[in-house]
């Protein structure tokens, strides 16, 4: 059981503007099995990573569009389903009106992977139905864009909220050991104790 990094470029938009991202696409399995986890931009080269290994679900940390772009292009090409959590129906909506996910997301539930737990924990706040994967065999959190290196996902646009961020991180995510790394949607790694001692200062600064 391992976790593999794709980084895919495009763009972002919501509210009227578009900006330039690389997004961090991971797969979480081994040899025979992988789960998807932010299927961002390019499903040719998503597929090409998976290479001939069984899909088992494709998870939409949240639904802005540079996260769930080529989500149903790969899930098309691998038969696998489009997980997501209901409170990010109308952001998916913005991206794909005509194509529905396959499966809801909820905060306590367990997938199985390569037969590994992996738990859902719902996080909102940059997103309302935003979502972090948790991995305790392996010690590692997939973050999405709830937490990144030095700080919280942004809150600046529609559907999201600083404070519920901050709830959302303190009551959750900074509960589980310190030690455990912390994989995001964009950028270089983290752990939760490297991340905990700066809550107050986001808090102060307002994001």
């Amino acid at each position: 059981m391992r976790v593999e990094r794709l980084v895919t470029s495009g763009t972002f938009s919501l509210d009227g503007g578009t900006w330039e991202v690389d997004n961090n696409v991971w797969l979480l399995g081994d040899d025979d099995q992988v789960l998807i986890v932010d299927a961002a931009h390019d499903a040719g080269a998503i597929v090409e990573a998976v290479g001939d290994r069984e899909v088992v679900g494709i998870v939409c940390t949240h639904a802005h569009d540079d996260h769930v772009g080529a989500a149903p292009e790969v899930a098309a090409r691998t038969g696998a389903p489009v997980l997501l959590h209901p409170d990010d129906d109308v952001l998916w909506r913005l991206t794909h009106p005509a194509i529905r996910p396959d499966a809801e997301l909820a905060d306590g539930h367990i997938l199985k992977v390569a037969g590994t737990a992996v738990h859902v924990l719902h996080t909102p706040g940059h997103a309302p139905g935003a979502v972090c994967l948790y991995v305790p065999d392996l010690g590692v959190l997939l973050s999405g864009d709830t937490l990144f290196n030095g700080g919280p996902g942004a809150t600046g646009r529609s559907y999201s909220d600083f404070p519920t961020i901050i709830s959302s991180i303190r009551n959750t995510l900074l509960t589980l050991p310190p030690e455990t790394v912390v994989h995001t949607g964009h950028g270089g790694d983290t752990s939760i104790g490297a991340e905990a001692p700066q809550l107050e200062e986001w808090i102060r600064r307002g994001h």
